[in-house]
This record gives C-alpha cells, sequence and structure tokens, in this order.
C-alpha cells in the first residue's frame, strides 16, 4: 500500500501529507507547507490558538521548537541514502521575541553540505554536523533561532566493505 501511495503521489508529496495529519503536529497547529521533490527544502508554519497559547498569550516554546524538530534528520536520510545512520544528537532553542501569531520557517540543505558529509564520513567515523533554522512571524521578525547537531555514520556492513 505504501509503494502504491509512494508512486501515486510521490515521497515528499506523500511525508507533507502524512506530518499534516500526525497528531502532535495537528495538536499543536503545526502545518507543513512545502517538501521539495528531492528533500531539499522545506517550509512550515504554526498558527496561534487557544491549544498551544501559554498562560501569557504567545506561542509555547515546545511548540516552536517542534515545529522544525524533525526535519534536519529527514531531509539528511532522504538525500544520502540507505547506507547511513542519521540521528538527531543535541538541540537548543533561543527565544528572541514572542510568537503571537502565525510564524514560518524554512530549512534547506545544499549540495555542498552533503558533499562535506559524505567527505567526513567517508573512513567510517562519526561526524557530527550542525544546523541553524529561524523561526520568523508574519512580518519578519525572529521569533526563536533553533541549533540543531545531527550524528551521521556509514552503516556497518558499508564501513567494512
Amino acid at each position: 500500500m505504501r509503494d502504491w501511495l509512494t508512486r501515486r503521489f510521490g515521497k515528499a508529496r506523500l511525508l507533507r501529507w502524512v506530518l499534516n495529519l500526525y497528531p502532535p503536529y495537528l495538536g499543536a497547529g503545526v502545518r507543513v507547507r512545502h517538501i521539495s521533490a528531492d528533500f531539499r527544502d522545506v517550509q512550515v508554519c504554526m498558527g496561534l490558538g487557544w491549544y498551544n497559547r501559554n498562560y501569557v498569550g504567545t506561542q509555547f516554546g515546545g511548540s516552536l521548537y517542534s515545529m522544525v524538530d524533525p526535519f534536519f534528520m529527514l531531509m539528511l536520510m532522504e538525500n544520502l541514502g540507505p547506507d547511513y545512520i542519521v540521528w538527531d544528537k543535541a538541540a537548543t532553542i533561543d527565544f528572541i521575541a514572542p510568537g503571537r501569531g502565525p510564524v514560518f520557517a524554512r530549512l534547506s540543505i545544499d549540495q555542498a553540505l552533503l558533499d562535506d558529509v559524505r567527505q567526513q564520513t567517508a573512513t567510517g567515523e562519526k561526524y557530527l554536523p550542525q544546523w541553524q533554522v529561524e523561526i520568523h512571524d508574519g512580518s519578519g521578525t525572529l521569533v526563536a533561532r533553533v541549533d540543531k547537531t545531527l550524528y551521521v555514520r556509514l552503516k556497518p556492513p558499508v564501513r567494512q566493505a
């Protein structure tokens, strides 16, 4: 069934649809607006409602983080392929301004970054690449900055080959 859906709609489009129905994202009001077919560009947004508003009327910090949490790992996994182990290792979020309305984030990776990851892991060593994503409100004001560190390594059978 999954293979049929992937062929019919495309992997990126199917993942976007699934994530938009994922209960934690539904509950937080997170919407995945776009995932490029090559998994190198993702755009997400989150409105402000009673379900994700804190005591002082702004976005919950956890909701702000959750809207960008899985994407660098997913993007890297899809671009590196099945020979790599990719895990989230660490993350920090710096809250800059209160989110008082809809917020938006765009995550992207480029070929240079993928080449760097492949080069750093070619000998079988682990690599801990770091990325940063900014979350902005509708007027472009920076609301939060998220720093992500991933763990990347060739899988053991590939390392031994």
